[in-house]
């Protein structure tokens, strides 16, 4: 259980870790920088003991809407779907699935599912400034605490993602914004001990 002042003291915490993929690993239009940075974190976290739920960004062919113009815009990622650059790089994290969406947001039935009403969403993973922010406004709207874990995201460059979070602080008590170390020392102590050792 993690409970903190912006959650019910016995709210349950999920570990939702949000499109840690190639596309956003690798040397392209839409890299983050600090991509390994925050999935040494987010392996960090899993290994306390906290179940990583995985999401994938992953197009949609058919591009309705004004996702025809996005993708105008970003002609190098009108990718295949089935391409592994939108496969799951998560160094010391293993994938049991995911939840793909076409989607900024991943949250949706699948996840409402998972995570019910009054319990805490952990989130981590990129981008800060899009996906990470998308599925936040969407948990917290559908009535769950949301607590992002700002060494655990990553932006398109600090600056976004320290304004995403700013942003994102505005919200408490709905949404929460903490560092790593601060989710760490609310775990057991078992699990705290098994993050810090992984760190050395």
């Amino acid at each position: 259980m993690i409970s903190s002042k912006t959650s019910n003291s016995g709210a349950k915490g999920h570990l939702v870790v949000i499109d840690m993929q190639r596309a956003f690993r690798e040397a392209g239009d839409w890299y983050i920088p600090r991509y390994d940075e925050a999935a040494r974190t987010i392996a960090r976290l899993a290994a306390s003991g906290l179940e990583p739920i995985i999401t994938r960004f992953v197009p949609d062919p058919a591009e309705e809407g004004s996702w025809s113009s996005y993708y105008d815009r970003w002609r190098s990622m009108r990718l295949d779907p089935a391409d592994p650059i939108w496969h799951i790089d998560l160094p010391g994290v293993e994938a049991r699935g995911s939840i793909d969406l076409p989607t900024f947001s991943k949250w949706g039935e699948a996840l409402a599912a998972r995570i019910p009403v009054g319990e805490e969403v952990i989130l981590t993973g990129v981008a800060t400034d899009c996906c990470i922010l998308a599925t936040a406004l969407g948990a917290a709207d559908a009535g769950r605490y949301v607590t992002v874990v700002e060494d655990a995201c990553a932006g398109q460059n600090d600056a976004v993602h320290a304004q995403t979070l700013n942003l994102l602080e505005l919200l408490s008590p709905m949404v929460n914004v903490i560092k790593s170390e601060t989710l760490l020392n609310r775990l057991p102590a078992e699990s705290s001990e098994s993050i810090r050792r992984g760190r050395e």
